[in-house]
């Protein structure tokens, strides 16, 4: 059983805007760049040369994905520093073992039918209960968390956040490629992963804690769910940790592009709080209007355009960070917040190069070389 009333206690004595961060890697061939089946022997090999580094390292679905785990900072800058070093001794400990690392969220060609699904309770579980959806998923993601005090809070957070995804996803956009070829998405990643999963994407909402909990025993009750992180909405309460979790975004290629992307989502979170807080009016958006927004960000990201439904007008998603911005500016003044995101991300950048006369496997060497020339040293100095 899901303890809900754990839950609820956990939520209940934590603290707001504490930070955790989490960054998924591709583990690469070297020459090649074809995805390697090698998460074991750096797992293995971390709990011998850098038990911290062990004690953050993770496992997520395929044996070609690592991923590290900051912990709980007390702040942004606190993740950060954590991060970083987490960067360092990653990146140190793949190159001695002779592996690569890439950062886009999905791999331009590899096969997924090639890779292995790691060995763990959980895992084994999401293979057997999805089968070809989870064969599928080989995508490489950014998370974070952060920490809010009390569920009913948590859950309105999440709603209010709701028509933020899009926005989001759009920044943060690194997967123009899969199955060889240009894909004419700028999130490959979230076509075979937010649009395939169960109880993923942009949830409804909720309203509070007892509509969300009538939701999570709902799904126990049924056997639908034996654990809550079965639960893959791109924004949830995180039983385990006492906070919100932001699972819209791409992984980044670059240090610098992933945390100024995590300090957006840290003020895109505080200033939800604080609107909540001081009962500022918001109408839920209803699922299908955000679904526009969700389809312009998979396919066009920055390039495209998205749509005001307050105004009933489109503007450029090339504006995006600046409406974030502007909304999230009492929040990030009060906690010293001031996010510059790159005048064009990830996916933008790759097919630049690509237009460029750049080949794909160009491309992705090009990017990888950015990656590890970027997270090596732990991220901007």
């Amino acid at each position: 059983m899901i303890d809900l009333d754990g839950a609820a206690a956990l939520f209940a004595a934590a603290s707001d805007l504490t930070v955790g961060l989490e960054e998924e890697f591709s583990i690469l061939e070297p020459e090649s760049l074809d995805l390697t089946q090698r998460f074991e022997e750096l797992r293995d090999s971390a709990a011998e040369r850098s038990p911290a580094l062990h004690e953050h390292l993770a496992g997520e679905l395929i044996s070609s994905e690592i991923e590290i785990i900051s912990g709980r900072g007390t702040d942004l800058a606190d993740a950060i520093a954590r991060q970083r070093e987490l960067r360092r001794e990653l990146f140190a400990l793949a190159e001695g073992r002779g592996v690569a690392l890439g950062a886009t969220a999905t791999h331009p060609w590899a096969d997924y039918r090639e890779q292995r699904i790691i060995e763990t309770e959980h895992y084994r579980r999401v293979e057997e209960g999805l089968k070809y959806v989870a064969w599928r998923n080989n995508t490489f993601s950014l998370h974070v968390h952060v920490g809010v005090r009390d569920l009913d809070r948590a859950v309105k957070v999440c709603d209010r956040l709701r028509p933020v995804l899009p926005l989001l996803l759009a920044l943060s956009a690194s997967s123009p490629f899969l199955d060889g070829r240009a894909s004419g998405l700028h999130s490959s990643r979230s076509q075979i992963f937010t649009r395939s999963f169960p109880r993923c994407g942009v949830p409804e909402p909720f309203g509070g804690w007892p509509a969300y909990r009538e939701y999570i025993e709902l799904l126990s009750a049924t056997a639908s769910i034996v654990e809550f992180t079965q639960v893959w909405w791109s924004i949830r309460p995180h039983f385990a940790f006492g906070t919100v979790e932001v699972r819209i975004c791409d992984v980044q290629s670059t240090a610098s592009d992933s945390e100024e992307l995590a300090a957006l989502i840290v003020a895109c979170v505080a200033q939800a709080l604080r609107d909540i807080d001081e009962r500022r009016p918001f109408e839920d958006l209803p699922g299908r209007l955000i679904e526009e927004n969700m389809w312009r960000a998979i396919r066009y990201g920055l390039d495209g355009r998205m749509i005001d439904f307050e105004r009933g007008e489109e503007y450029p998603s090339a504006r995006i960070a600046e409406r974030l911005l502007a909304w999230t500016a009492p929040a990030r003044r009060e906690l010293g917040l001031d996010p510059k995101l790159p005048e064009r991300n990830s996916a933008q950048r790759q097919l630049d190069l690509l237009a460029a006369g750049a080949s794909m496997e160009e491309v992705y060497a090009q990017t990888v070389r950015e990656t590890r020339t970027s997270y090596a040293d732990g991220g901007p100095a």
